[in-house]
């Protein structure tokens, strides 16, 4: 194992170097209450006219959808069967799809899997010489992607912000990221009023999503910065401050706001600072299980932080007290509340404690996608092996 951390620290810092002189950016943000219908004016302003609108099969029966449909030129063609965890396949029809209506442009208009979807699709588009398999991994696609503007309905993965389409291999049930900078939409468009429908369970597990995604990044041993700490201090504190209102009050604008700025921050953090274990290992349950992402990451997220112990303990005091968690006590005891409030976030939301559907004959293989997944990219407080990525498992499935 110390051969091996050594050579994920070394890994680390020299890709840290190699990041510095990757060209970054932030989509344009577009917020606020009927943001959406600025939609036909960012396509006017950007050129393009034939846009191909990628979504699932709830937001494709929604009256909103239809009005931006009505206002976009006859050109527009619309997609609306993107399913959780989408496909390779799933993604080479669309391609089919967008080629056959000479599409210039891809809306993606929902959550983190049908953004997941239209960034793979403009993956394709961008590299038509390309599988998504050979994709698979950093700085494949390296060309320019069409004119893409994101409008999430959910406000946890933070997709609309970020560099990575998660896809799911047909063949082998098993997850993995294509990552490239050019995948960054041109434009969010965050109108809460587009998530005030949302159910609360996935209200929840989405919210948690966010939390993850800020807390990994925070969490960051290479990658973080200036800019990354202060975004992950910020969507930390307003997750914590305003999750609980979206669950309970889901016609709450002001918290519905909230909690879309706090994953757009989330979501920008993590894009330069990365994730950790815990995406590590909600990836393989999602591919193996088909469990929502965020939920599994809600089930992992405290057990691995737990699992972290004293090398995360003055970053998680420092969050405890941002977001008065906990104010008083040493780092340790701050720490350790903030894991607590955690776990208390959950079951108010009715998240579970462990995932008991977690077979023991699949940990051996998921904790072999998870250490492929995180190593030697992750920059993680506390590097797992095959190993301690099965006994973590195996706390998540309650064993």
């Amino acid at each position: 194992m110390g051969l091996k951390k050594a050579y994920c620290r070394v890994y680390q810092w020299i890709y840290n170097i190699g990041m510095k002189v990757v060209k970054w950016k932030e989509p344009e943000r577009l917020e606020g209450v009927d943001s959406f219908h600025s939609i036909p004016e960012i396509l006017e302003q950007a050129g393009v006219w034939a846009p191909m609108i990628v979504t699932g099969p709830r937001i494709g029966k929604t009256g909103f959808l239809k009005d931006l449909y009505n206002d976009l030129s006859e050109r527009s063609v619309i997609y609306d069967q993107v399913h959780p965890d989408p496909t390779i396949s799933q993604i080479e029809e669309m391609y089919q799809i967008y080629q056959d209506h000479d599409c210039d442009s891809i809306i993606a208009i929902g959550g983190g899997s049908n953004m997941d979807a239209a960034k793979a699709l403009a993956a394709r588009v961008a590299r038509p010489d390309k599988s998504l398999q050979d994709m698979k991994g950093q700085l494949k696609v390296g060309r320019q992607v069409p004119f893409f503007v994101a409008v999430p309905t959910t406000a946890g993965t933070g997709s609309e912000t970020t560099i990575a389409a998660v896809v799911t291999d047909d063949a082998e049930n098993h997850k993995y990221a294509i990552n490239d900078p050019v995948l960054v939409p041109d434009y969010a468009v965050m109108d809460p009023s587009l998530t005030v429908s949302l159910p609360a369970d996935i209200t929840a597990a989405t919210g948690m999503d966010a939390l993850t995604h800020a807390v990994e990044a925070y969490l960051s041993w290479t990658y973080r910065t200036e800019e990354t700490i202060e975004y992950c201090e910020e969507a930390v504190t307003a997750i914590m401050g305003f999750l609980p209102e979206a669950y309970e009050q889901g016609d709450s604008l002001e918290a519905r706001e909230e909690m879309l700025i706090a994953s757009f921050k989330a979501g920008a953090a993590f894009t330069r600072a990365c994730v950790g274990n815990v995406h590590a290992i909600a990836h393989t349950i999602g591919g193996l299980y088909h469990v929502p992402h965020g939920l599994a990451n809600a089930v992992v997220l405290p057990i691995v932080l737990e699992d972290y112990g004293s090398a995360v303990y003055g970053k998680l005091a420092r969050l405890a007290t941002l977001s008065q968690v906990a104010c008083e006590g040493s780092e340790a005891e701050r720490a350790k509340e903030f894991i607590r409030h955690i776990r208390q976030m959950n079951e108010h939301m009715g998240i579970p404690e462990h995932l008991p559907q977690i077979r023991e004959e699949d940990i051996a293989q998921m904790a072999e996608w998870a250490d492929q997944e995180a190593n030697p990219l992750y920059p993680v407080p506390v590097i797992y092996d095959k190993k301690h990525f099965e006994e973590v498992i195996r706390k998540v499935a309650g064993k």
